[in-house]
């Protein structure tokens, strides 16, 4: 369903919700398999023969809580019903990525010069000059960078690639700020607490 507006242009693709039981799957995982909404400022290139569509100009992606902003961004369609995006910054305007985790107040946010969405398996690459940060409520808990940031949200599990140097990163390195939670009378007991985020084995700088 297409719909169109002055200065934005929506496009709506209702995804399948086979295989999901009621009241079984947690929200944010759901993300997936919920309707995917695109707008932007100019008109968009749409293909619903191929289920391929291209927007550009100030593009907002939203499925679920998961809200992708960026320059241009290509979606396509699977045949069973996943959808694949990616989203592009301009000069000083990196695309950017925001979506809660299950459970808990956090958020995992991030930007790059680039982004790419698989959404049958659930993961986005930042390609580029990629910084990724984990989000306690308002309060960032963990940061990680380098040219190449990717996350599995089923997994929970980050893999990070070093590359060459460039002005935000001089050396090229990898880098990861962990933050402890911290222990208070309050909290509760370890059993229902939400570990942290699981670097992945292969965290460190491949070039």
């Amino acid at each position: 369903m297409l719909r169109n507006a002055p200065f934005a242009l929506a496009l709506i693709v209702a995804a399948g919700l086979a295989g999901l039981g009621a009241g079984e799957a947690i929200a944010e995982k759901a993300d997936r398999l919920k309707p995917l909404t695109v707008e932007s400022d100019q008109p968009g290139r749409i293909d619903l023969a191929n289920q391929f569509v291209v927007f550009t100009g100030n593009v907002v992606v939203t499925k679920g809580t998961m809200v992708i902003r960026a320059v241009r961004i290509e979606v396509r369609e699977s045949a069973d019903g996943f959808h694949n995006a990616v989203a592009v910054g301009g000069p000083g305007k990196p695309a950017t990525f925001r979506q809660k985790r299950d459970g808990v107040d956090e958020t995992i946010e991030g930007e790059a010069a680039r982004l790419e969405y698989d959404g049958r398996a659930d993961t986005i690459r930042f390609v580029g000059d990629a910084a990724v940060r984990r989000l306690r409520g308002s309060v960032v808990a963990d940061e990680l960078s380098g040219q190449t940031v990717a996350y599995d949200n089923t997994s929970e599990v980050f893999s990070i690639v070093g590359g060459a140097p460039s002005p935000s990163n001089p050396t090229g390195r990898v880098r990861a700020v962990l933050t402890p939670r911290q222990a208070s009378a309050a909290s509760p007991p370890a059993s229902q607490v939400t570990p942290a985020l699981t670097p992945s084995p292969t965290l460190g700088d491949r070039r």
